[in-house]
């Protein structure tokens, strides 16, 4: 059975990006591949069990079978480390991991296998991303993100860690480089790693859309009310407009799937931009929805107007500028109802991966 270890240079790098788009391509050549994120740390929680979200994401798209708990042993709830601190139980974890491993890999072809955070995440529990992939027997894939230098100085480093354990580094992706230096940086970094003994599998390209959140996650992650336009929650925002500003330069700002966050009681800068919703077919913008801060409820008459808009309206209680940071600062991950995401995942891997390379190193 072949198993490779996804690691990463620090959170958010694209590890679980990468894990899906690996997965899904290697189905198409091997009927049996099954996925384990030893250990999680953004979890749900339902009927009393606790499992990471990105298990349950590849869980679901890739139709993997063989139960969501061994797919996420551990979830590093609030309180554990603190706990595990008090009254260590190295050996406990480790058996929990082994046990789930041995029934996700039954029968299977290949397994990815997911880590969290950068190569030394879990040392404070004595299961660092190395000391995991050590213990399973797997080799390492590190990813990393944008640039020569930083990606270069991190992935040795990790490396270093992965090294002390005798784990192999089969080599290494580069995740979320702008286009246009695309090709400059695939060049430098595989020269600049090539002189270190590291092997450069994939350079991918900055995908914007992949960072898009809908107006649906940005409700299951604050605390904003919805006010109207349910149907329309699944929306994704390419832009955020902060409406501070007169009527007249809103219209300059505005654009298809815009998300305007201004005060309830700005009816002109409401008014604008329902105005600009309802012209003519032709012209027509698609703007994703309005957030109204401060807490304010425009007038009725108002709020009848946006309810025929097609559009969603929510209401924070906050500021707007601190609506506007909020939802700057959210973590859009990939869920697995998010079609054109996925699909752009499975490409960018198989455009731009050595998944032969891969294969052959496992």
């Amino acid at each position: 059975m072949k198993k490779i270890f996804i690691a990463a240079t620090q959170q958010n790098d694209g590890k679980t990006t990468v894990s899906l788009g690996l997965v899904c391509n290697f189905q198409r050549r091997f009927k049996g591949v099954g996925f384990i994120k030893p250990i999680g740390q953004r979890y749900l929680e339902e009927d009393g069990l606790k499992f990471d979200e990105d298990s349950l994401l590849l869980e679901e798209v890739c139709g993997i079978k063989g139960g969501i708990k061994d797919m996420s042993p551990i979830a590093v709830e609030r309180g554990f480390t603190e706990n595990y601190i008090v009254r260590p139980g190295a050996a406990a974890i480790s058996r929990r991991i082994k046990d789930a491993f041995r029934r996700v890999s039954k029968s299977r072809d290949l397994v990815i296998i997911e880590g969290t955070g950068h190569a030394g995440v879990g040392s404070v529990f004595d299961h660092s991303n190395a000391a995991v992939a050590k213990m399973l027997g797997s080799k390492a894939v590190i990813i990393s993100s944008g640039g020569v230098g930083r990606p270069i100085d991190e992935i040795v480093l990790n490396k270093a860690l992965f090294d002390k354990e005798g784990v192999k580094v089969l080599g290494v992706i580069i995740n979320k480089v702008l286009p246009e230096k695309l090709d400059k940086v695939k060049a430098l970094v595989k020269k600049g790693l090539e002189r270190k003994g590291i092997k450069v599998l994939g350079v991918l390209p900055y995908e914007p859309s992949l960072s898009y959140p809908s107006i649906e996650q940005i409700l299951e992650e604050n605390d904003f009310e919805l006010l109207c336009g349910r149907e329309f929650i699944e929306v994704y925002i390419r832009k955020i407009i902060v409406g501070t500003m007169t009527p007249r330069n809103i219209i300059r700002y505005l654009d298809d799937d815009s998300l305007l966050i201004t005060s309830g009681d700005r009816e002109d800068v409401i008014m604008t931009a329902l105005g600009c919703v309802r012209e003519g077919e032709k012209d027509k913008l698609r703007i994703s929805g309005i957030i109204l801060s401060g807490g304010i409820i425009p007038d009725p008459s108002i709020m009848e107007l946006l309810s025929r808009a097609r559009i969603p309206v929510l209401l924070a209680k906050t500021d707007t500028y601190n609506v506007a940071s909020r939802i700057h600062d959210m973590t859009v991950k990939i869920r697995p109802r998010d079609k054109h995401k996925i699909q752009e995942v499975v490409k960018l891997i198989k455009d731009h991966v050595d998944m032969e390379g891969i294969l052959k190193g496992m």
